[in-house]
């Protein structure tokens, strides 16, 4: 969310340059730009107190035309003014299993009720729009469906600007790359398991701390050694040279809202191999090779095509770079300023 929150934000302030903007952050958090129209505040504490009952009163004091929330959720208390928030997955309700305990205030009272008090509501893809309809009977009246957008920095990149990457990271010539932090729903086992049992394989390169739930396959992936290379952070703008040197990019997930790190990966022209779940097809049309997250079999034979036959590769890089074009932040940030303008016109 805070790649969304980066983007649209610096996207939104580009489309619509004499619209006043005032952005509350929490406290140190660094601000996304500079821009004359847009003006910083802090989210005040104590951390409930504050967000849920001082914070929005400063908000009613400054009866603004709307609220956004890009992160997808309301203060408790109102705000006395059209608010329009961005749901980016809702996998916490399908599958509760695969997250950490100890989200009840969020979970149980303020995304639900932020969902149903919400004047309209963003989600990221059809996939999302389903889930809120099925679990919050949310209704196309309030739901828009606005697509991220692929930042500008992926793309294909000449050879000199990738040897220092490479060489910082120990990285391979031939490698099959996941990116992403390694918890159940992003499906690790599946990817190893696939990746074992191919007989002439590349090394695997997983890019992404360690998130929770992940005790037997890290055992797993220590046993393994050297086979696999862990990179435990890698900053933001090193992402486009790492996808640019990968052979290819694995991206096994159960469920993803949108699936931003696909396109990422088509926009820098490499090959893809995706699940077929939630949203990730229609992201990816047709410029990825899709394979059923539970199948191993099907995973393995899905890599091989892509490692080891040229036109495969070919093909799907031509096409990954056509399809990421077609998502930008500016289209998503014109988008998000009509829905915004109109539940702006709703005031009485």
């Amino acid at each position: 969310m805070a790649t969304y929150t980066r983007e649209i934000l610096r996207a939104m302030v580009a489309a619509r340059p004499l619209a006043r903007l005032t952005v509350y952050l929490p406290h140190s958090a660094e601000r996304p730009l500079a821009a004359t129209n847009v003006a910083y505040r802090e989210i005040p504490g104590p951390r409930l107190l504050g967000r849920h009952q001082r914070w929005p009163a400063r908000i009613r004091r400054q009866d603004p035309d709307a609220y956004f929330s890009p992160m997808g959720q309301l203060p408790l208390l109102d705000v006395r003014c059209p608010s329009v928030l961005t749901v980016h997955d809702l996998a916490i309700y399908r599958r509760p299993e695969w997250f950490p305990p100890g989200q009840p205030l969020s979970t149980r009272l303020v995304v639900p009720r932020s969902i149903e008090r919400a004047t309209a509501l963003i989600a990221v893809s059809r996939s999302t729009a389903r889930d809120l309809a099925q679990l919050f009977d949310a209704g196309p009246d309030r739901v828009h469906v606005v697509p991220e957008g692929v930042s500008d920095a992926f793309q294909p990149l000449p050879p000199d600007q990738l040897q220092e990457v490479k060489e910082r990271y120990a990285l391979p010539d031939r490698f099959i790359l996941f990116v992403g932090t390694i918890s159940p729903r992003k499906n690790l086992p599946t990817l190893v398991e696939a990746w074992r049992t191919m007989a002439d394989r590349p090394r695997l390169v997983l890019a992404g701390p360690w998130g929770w739930r992940h005790e037997q396959l890290q055992r797993e992936v220590e046993e393994l050694g050297e086979a696999i290379l862990h990179l435990p952070s890698v900053p933001p703008e090193d992402l486009p040279a790492l996808y640019n040197l990968a052979t290819c990019l694995a991206h096994p997930a159960f469920y993803e809202g949108f699936g931003l790190t696909p396109l990422e990966a088509m926009a820098c022209g490499t090959p893809v191999v995706s699940s077929d779940r939630s949203s990730l097809p229609e992201v990816v049309g047709d410029a990825a090779l899709l394979a059923s997250p539970d199948d191993v079999g099907a995973w393995r034979a899905a890599l091989e095509a892509v490692l080891y036959d040229p036109g495969v590769a070919s093909q799907l890089r031509r096409k990954g770079i056509l399809r990421a074009a077609e998502f930008t932040w500016s289209k998503a940030a014109e988008r998000t300023w009509r829905v915004l303008e109109g539940v702006a016109l709703q005031r009485p």
